[in-house]
């Protein structure tokens, strides 16, 4: 059988071999064809194998096919792959897949647009809350006079002892003031420490017993600059659950790695700081810490200082206590936990508390080492940038100190009329009952567990039903307030808030009112809960 193939003679490669640039049609049989495939084939062998390194090449693609050719053929896909990818033109991933719009329609959007507010709005049962908020003309004494000329005995502001009106502290802090001025005008760092900011942060080393303290202008802020001072991204801390918002701030800040352990459980704190030692055995060293309160601002009880202390060494942790409700109002001399507990002062690395609640001053402080206190003076924010404590605020803290440490009687009938409150309200109401420490002044009232439960009362009805209550009390002149918590973001969820206390009413025990008072206060706040409750079945 004869084929016509069209070939390239030597005449058809044009002036290279003197012959015309043509082609023509030459008549080929097949075997003829052959030889010439075989003849192509032979030259492109010949000149494959002048390459350098093809016989390497050659005798593993002959291995790799006797041994694998799925393998082969694997490896020639990812070859030929290669070099498309690589002969491929460039192009961009970033194809503009917008839609054009017209200015008229931008403009429209734009004023169409309304953004997201920066706070919830109010609700209702807010609004109304700050409509009625009483206001107090003069002193915030055991006796106040409202905006409205009504006068009520006032069980709501911490003036446990009285020092509002003590005439000594108005005298002295009329005499500082008219020596040093109404302020420092400085941070401490820059030249506004003065010598009355030295002797009050001394004056608190030797009451607690610690070898130093610093003092802050601003309670709120003391333990929101501590911890992150000590505390940096990758550490860890291990804190209640029930803290104040003054502590979450500062953990917030801090960036710190957070682990909650169950409110004043201490065999889940065990658990918690258990499981942290397991989980960093096979990790960099970090600092870690416990961070928990004296006297819980949320709930009102004790923290059991002796086991948290105890744990604190058996698995190598720092401890930061709050004591802001604790300093002033626990122990023999108002030293707190560590002096009512019988727990030594230097068993805790970090002391906190305030000036501003039972000392009746102003600002904070943080008691510790030398080192720990030093450490603050340039990296505690609220200590480096803010103004100084007024030096009117600083000895005042100084003189109650002083008279706590030489008159106990202070204490001894600040107890004695949270006793005579305790008797009136806890075991004779059917309604509330009081979650705070014994020894706690601030008396924390929530309903019973049976109440919530019989009446399903969510937390907004709690929070409606206990403003009912203040508001029944001041109209029979008897001012007490509820405990409050920072309002949520926008969309927050409460898996996002975490734990949320429950709501209670705050009656503040005050050694400016005598034993029938305490009795009557009392007797008027349980009718109030009653009669609000009675009328809501």
């Amino acid at each position: 059988m004869k084929y016509s193939v069209w070939i390239l003679n030597a005449e058809s490669l044009g002036p290279l071999h003197g012959g015309p640039c043509s082609r023509r049609r030459v008549p080929m049989d097949l075997q003829d064809a052959h030889g010439w495939l075989l003849e192509v084939l032979n030259g492109v062998s010949v000149q494959f194998h002048r390459v350098p390194g093809s016989s390497i090449l050659l005798r593993y693609i002959k291995s790799s096919y006797q041994n694998d050719p799925i393998r082969s053929a694997v490896e020639l896909f990812l070859f030929l792959f290669a070099v498309r990818y690589l002969l491929s033109p460039k192009y961009s991933t970033s194809k503009d897949r917008h839609v054009k719009l017209t200015e008229e329609e931008v403009d429209e959007i734009v004023d169409e647009w309304v953004p997201e507010p920066l706070v919830a709005p109010q609700t209702a049962f807010e609004e109304a809350e700050n409509e009625r908020r009483p206001v107090i003309v003069g002193p915030t004494g055991p006796k106040s006079k409202l905006s409205t000329g009504r006068l009520v005995t006032n069980v709501a502001s911490y003036n446990f002892y009285n020092l509002v009106g003590n005439e000594t502290l108005k005298e002295k802090a009329i005499q500082t003031l008219r020596t040093y001025g109404v302020g420092p005008c400085g941070p401490p760092g820059f030249y506004g420490t003065q010598d009355v900011h030295m002797k009050i942060e001394a004056d608190i080393a030797s009451h607690l017993g610690t070898s130093s303290c610093i003092v802050y202008a601003q309670a709120f802020s003391t333990i929101s600059s501590v911890i992150p001072a000590f505390s940096k991204r990758g550490d860890i801390i291990v804190a209640d659950k029930a803290v104040n918002s003054a502590i979450r701030k500062g953990m917030q800040i801090s960036r710190s790695s957070i682990r909650w352990y169950e409110h004043n459980d201490m065999e889940d704190l065990q658990k918690v700081l258990a499981s942290v030692v397991k989980e960093q055995a096979k990790k960099p060293l970090t600092r870690r810490f416990i961070v928990t309160e004296g006297l819980f601002e949320n709930v009102g009880d004790m923290v059991d200082l002796a086991k948290v202390v105890e744990l604190k060494h058996r698995y190598k942790f720092r401890l930061i206590l709050d004591e802001t409700w604790s300093f002033g109002v626990l122990g023999r001399t108002g030293a707190g936990v560590t002096e009512h507990q019988g727990v030594h002062v230097r068993e805790v690395d970090m002391l906190v508390g305030s000036l501003a609640g039972p000392i009746c001053a102003g600002g904070g402080f943080c008691a510790g080492s030398n080192e720990i206190v030093e450490h603050q003076r340039l990296s505690a924010s609220s200590y480096t940038f803010s103004a100084a404590l007024p030096a009117m605020l600083a000895t005042t803290a100084s003189e109650v100190l002083a008279m706590l440490e030489t008159n106990t009687e202070m204490l001894n009938q600040v107890r004695e009329n949270v006793k005579t409150m305790w008797a009136q309200l806890d075991p004779r109401s059917e309604w509330v009952h009081c979650t705070s420490a014994a020894e706690n002044p601030i008396m924390m009232l929530v309903l019973k567990p049976e109440v919530v439960a019989s009446r399903k009362l969510n937390v907004s009805d709690q929070e409606q039903l206990l403003q009912e209550m203040v508001e029944e009390a001041l109209a029979n002149l008897v001012m007490m307030t509820r405990l409050k918590s920072m309002p949520r973001g926008i969309n927050v969820t409460g898996k996002e808030v975490g734990w949320e206390f429950q709501p209670a009413l705050k009656v503040c025990v005050t050694s400016g009112l005598t034993r029938k008072e305490i009795e009557r206060t009392g007797t008027i706040i349980r009718h109030a809960i009653t009669k609000v409750m009675k009328a809501r079945r």
